[in-house]
C-alpha cells in the first residue's frame, strides 16, 4: 500500500476494466431488456418511454436524458483532475441502496421506482472508480433523471392549473381591451362577438409548465457562476413564468377572436400559439432573470472610472 493510503481507496488499474465493463452491461440489461413490468411485459426503460405521452403530460420526457449526458460532459470537464484520483468503497453504499431499489421495483412491478434508482446506481459506480468528490460532481446530472418519471399526482394538479389559467386569462384579456366573462373555466365575450371558450386541461399550462421546469433546472445547474441561492431560484422560477405565460397566451386567443377571426383564434392560433408565444415569452423571462440576477443588465454595470498617467508631463514637470 502506497503512504498516506486509506484502506478504503483503491487505484484504478488495480481493478479490471472489466469490472466496469460488466456492471454498465448487467445495468443495460436490466433497463433494457428485463421484462419486469406491466405484468411482465414491459422492460424499465420500455415503460418510461411509453409513459411520455400528452396523457401523462410528459410528451417532454425523451429530451430529459440528453439533457442529462449534456450536463454529465460538462461535469467531466470541469473535473478531469478529479478522475485521476483513487476510488472509495464507500460507493458500494450508494449501489447497494441502488440495487435494493431494483428488487423492490422488481417486487411492486413499479417502474418509477427501478428509474428512480439508476442514479444510484451510476453515482456509486463513479464513487467507487473515481472517488468521492468525482462522485459528487457527477450526481446532479444522473438525479437530474428524475425529473423524466411521470408522477401521478400531477393530474390532479392540472384542474388547480386549470383554474389559474382561466382567471388569469380572464385578467389578461381585460389588460388587452377585450371585455370578458368568466363561469367557472369557460369564458365568454361580454359583447356576444364571439361563443364560449372552454379552458380544458390541455390549456392549463401543465404540460408546457413541467417542460419549462425541466429546461430552467438545467438552465441553472449550467449557470455555475452564479451563487447557489441565484441558481436556485432560477431553477424555480419556471413556475411562475409558465403560469403567468400561459395566462396571456390563453389571453391572446381572446384577443384573436375578438379584433381577427373567431375560427382562426380557436383553431390556427389555439394549436400554435404554444409555439409561438409561450416558449419564446417563457425563455426570454429566463434569460432576463438569469441577466438580472448575473449583474448583466445594463443598468446594472457599474461606470468604470479609468485614470491614465501622462508620464511625458510628469517627467517635463520635473524637469
Amino acid at each position: 500500500m502506497e503512504a498516506g493510503a486509506t484502506k478504503d481507496t483503491f487505484h484504478l488499474p488495480s481493478i479490471s476494466w472489466v469490472g466496469i465493463s460488466t456492471f454498465l452491461l448487467i445495468v443495460v440489461w436490466f433497463y433494457g431488456f428485463y421484462p419486469a413490468y406491466m405484468g411482465n411485459s414491459q422492460s424499465a426503460a420500455y415503460w418510461l418511454e411509453s409513459a411520455w405521452n400528452a396523457e401523462n403530460d410528459y410528451e417532454h420526457g425523451w429530451m430529459i436524458p440528453l439533457l442529462s449526458l449534456y450536463m454529465l460532459r460538462h461535469a467531466a470537464l470541469k473535473m478531469k483532475n478529479e478522475l485521476r484520483a483513487a476510488g472509495s468503497l464507500h460507493g458500494l453504499w450508494s449501489i447497494a441502496l441502488g440495487a435494493m431499489l431494483c428488487v423492490l421495483a422488481v417486487r411492486t412491478q413499479q417502474g418509477r421506482v427501478a428509474i428512480g434508482a439508476l442514479p444510484f446506481l451510476m453515482v456509486g459506480l463513479v464513487w467507487c472508480y473515481w472517488g468521492g468528490r468525482a462522485a459528487l460532481a457527477s450526481a446532479f446530472p444522473f438525479f437530474f433523471l428524475w425529473l423524466s418519471i411521470p408522477l401521478p399526482g400531477f393530474q390532479q394538479a392540472t384542474v388547480g392549473m386549470q383554474l389559474l389559467a382561466t382567471q388569469g386569462a380572464h385578467w389578461g384579456a381585460g389588460l388587452l381591451g377585450v371585455e370578458t366573462i368568466m363561469d367557472g373555466t369557460n369564458i365568454s365575450s361580454a359583447t356576444g362577438n364571439w361563443d364560449a371558450y372552454s379552458i380544458a386541461g390541455g390549456c392549463s399550462g401543465m404540460r408546457s409548465l413541467m417542460a419549462l421546469l425541466m429546461i430552467s433546472i438545467a438552465w441553472a445547474y449550467l449557470a455555475d457562476h452564479l451563487a447557489l441561492w441565484k441558481r436556485l431560484l432560477l431553477g424555480v422560477s419556471a413556475i411562475p413564468l409558465a403560469i403567468v405565460a400561459n395566462a396571456f397566451r390563453v389571453a391572446s386567443i381572446f384577443v384573436c377572436a375578438e379584433y381577427i377571426n373567431p375560427a382562426f383564434a380557436g383553431k390556427t392560433w389555439h394549436d400554435w400559439s404554444g409555439l409561438l408565444f409561450f416558449f419564446p415569452a417563457s425563455l426570454v423571462g429566463l434569460m432576463l432573470l438569469h441577466g438580472l440576477l448575473s449583474g448583466e443588465m445594463p443598468f446594472l454595470r457599474k461606470q468604470r472610472v479609468i485614470v491614465r498617467r501622462n508620464n511625458t508631463n510628469n517627467e517635463e514637470s520635473q524637469a
